[in-house]
């Protein structure tokens, strides 16, 4: 019999867990003992202080029923662009839907990555989640940029036209178009754009000032991670730090630049939205976890299980479980900083949206954890500070006035949702899981008021993939198990179809329109559909499981931002949510 040792209980470690058909599975000792260690490094046991019910929830918008579209950026096509979507297509977009009544824009997480490595293009493997990815930077907004050389411009074309995102090309072209800038900024910028500059890194802090020296010294001390740094700059303090900056001013000062360009550029969107009237405006996404050696994982090691890994217990249909590389908060040193890590996170987070998605928000509650290396098959459950961590959202988002949502797919414990709701937190339904229990698809009816309703998600299919069959073929040529076979997906698209049909105001079935009169008519407040549904493409953005078998995070829409407007399946939207009341 598996007995856990001592201090499991005291740790948060759970020794064992149910799989989705209610098997219990015991956690191996060894398997708690390595995860005891990992948690008891820090010195604080799980506990957090005993939550008080906040005076108001967390922020719940006007009251309106509202619909929005959503947008992998990267993915954005424009005349302008440098073969991969920026923050100046973002602003086009919005002046675009604005008009059609979209209330927000939906984007995936736009956290800072790798530039020296932007093959690892996966927005849910951040460097950083309080800082922004340079790649979105739109070069023709920057007054000091002094323009494409001939060359330049002919590999901006030749980027612009590739189907595939070709990510190393783009960060050479625009890191180093970003340096010019930085150079023509230090030689003659208006007084008000130095001030400016000043401003947002007085705003961002030491924080700001850590990210900077770890670019740097990142790339100075490449290949190896910074667990493996020499001393000072393993374990670095706010002095030494601050020295280090003064010797490198110029390195440092192009990250900070860098950062300074993509937050103003963000927040130009932000006020343009505002502008014309978008209730919501930018409705961003938030990932579950860092890259245990990136910038977070080293500027708040007191916060951040490094040694540890998130992911997801074996199961039927992924029977070594899923290990997704991503660093977590410590759940008890989290608690015992009064949550500022959190705070932090939340406040960058929300600094220029109206509504935030938080990915896997069961993990407020508990994650999955194992040891680095250990593999899924060796991990257990570790409870979280969750009431605790809800009041602080609710606070902040509050204070932001930012709607939050989380994304509670799957099996969550009992009374989970019902906790989410109390603190004000939106739930997340997915059409293409929200079913009878005869196996039809549920009516519109059935859906929550408190929530976002949307057809899929980036892990999923798109319509008509799903409603071809393509996602089966694709997988089976790619060796994936589909998890349904094709007699299985006819009797699902069936359903469907008869789904649509009765609900959709005599739209065909095979038309995303009618997909969006179903959500529209939903009583949830937000209704949000993918652009590369409206415009009808087969190939999801990312397949869950593929690195090189598919080409995730890279697949641009099929055609410019400049000939949207006009697009038939785009109005025949706006026109279904019109239609279902939902209008800015």
């Amino acid at each position: 019999m598996n007995q856990p040792i001592v201090d499991a209980e005291r740790l948060g470690i759970e020794p064992g867990y149910h799989d989705v058909f209610g098997q219990w599975h015991a956690v191996p000792n060894d398997t708690i003992e390595r995860l005891s260690a990992s948690l008891s490094r820090s010195g604080a046991e799980s506990s957090a202080p005993a939550p008080t019910s906040p005076a108001e929830p967390a922020f719940q918008g006007d009251g309106h029923r509202l619909w929005g579209l959503a947008v992998q950026l990267y993915s954005l096509r424009s005349a302008c662009n440098w073969g991969h979507g920026d923050f100046g297509d973002l602003k086009r977009l919005i002046e675009l839907v604005a008009p059609l009544g979209a209330a927000a824009i939906g984007l995936n997480p736009l956290h800072a990555l790798f530039p020296e490595a932007p093959e690892r293009a996966s927005p849910y493997g951040p460097n950083s989640r309080l800082f922004l990815n340079v790649l979105y930077i739109d070069m023709s907004a920057i007054p000091e940029f002094d323009g494409l050389t001939a060359v330049e411009a002919k590999e901006a074309a030749r980027l612009r036209d590739l189907e595939l995102i070709d990510y190393g090309a783009v960060a050479r072209l625009k890191l180093a178009a970003l340096a010019r800038a930085y150079d023509g900024f230090r030689a003659g910028a208006k007084a008000a754009r130095r001030a400016d500059f000043r401003t947002f890194c007085d705003e961002q802090g030491e924080m700001l000032l850590r990210f900077c020296c770890f670019e740097v010294l990142r790339r100075q001390l490449s290949p190896r991670p910074w667990p493996e740094w020499p001393a000072p700059w393993r374990t670095p303090d706010k002095v030494a730090l601050a020295g280090f900056c003064e010797q490198q001013e110029f390195a440092c000062g192009f990250i900070a630049f860098c950062q300074w360009i993509a937050d103003r550029q963000l927040a130009a969107c932000k006020e343009t939205a505002r502008t014309l009237g978008m209730r919501v405006g930018l409705y961003v996404d938030l990932a579950v976890g860092i890259d245990r050696y990136g910038a977070d994982a080293w500027s708040d090691q007191d916060t951040i299980l490094a040694n540890v890994s998130v992911g997801a217990p074996p199961d039927e249909f992924n029977p070594a479980g899923q290990d997704w590389g991503l660093a977590p908060f410590h759940p008890a040193r989290l608690a015992a900083h009064d949550f500022a890590s959190l705070r932090r996170l939340l406040r960058a987070t929300m600094r220029h949206a109206g509504a935030v998605r938080i990915d896997h928000v069961l993990g407020l509650n508990r994650l999955f954890l194992m040891p680095v290396g250990a593999g899924a098959r060796n991990g257990a459950y570790v409870r979280y500070p969750f009431e605790a961590s809800l009041r602080v959202i609710a606070e902040e988002s509050r204070k932001a006035r930012c709607v939050v949502i989380g994304e509670d797919l799957g099996t969550v414990p009992d009374g989970f949702r019902d906790t989410m709701t109390h603190w004000g937190l939106w739930t997340y339904r997915v059409l293409m899981f929200e079913r009878l229990q005869d196996g039809q698809f549920a009516p519109p009816q059935t859906y929550p008021e408190q929530a976002l309703a949307t057809f899929n998600t980036h892990d999923l299919p798109t319509f008509r993939g799903w409603i071809t069959g393509h996602d089966l073929r694709t997988k089976h040529d790619i060796g994936i198990d589909p998890g349904e076979n094709a007699e299985t997906r006819t009797w699902w698209q069936g359903s469907l179809r008869r789904l649509l049909s009765e609900q959709s105001g005599g739209r065909s079935a095979e038309e995303f329109a009618a997909v969006a009169a179903v959500l529209g008519a939903t009583p949830s407040k937000l209704a949000m559909v993918g652009l590369d549904d409206v415009l009808g493409m087969l190939e999801q953005a990312n397949i869950p499981g593929t690195i090189g078998e598919h080409p995730n995070w890279r697949r641009k829409l099929p055609l410019d931002l400049e000939e949207l407007g006009g697009r038939a399946e785009l109005t025949a939207v706006a026109e279904a949510f019109a239609q279902s009341g939902r209008k800015a």
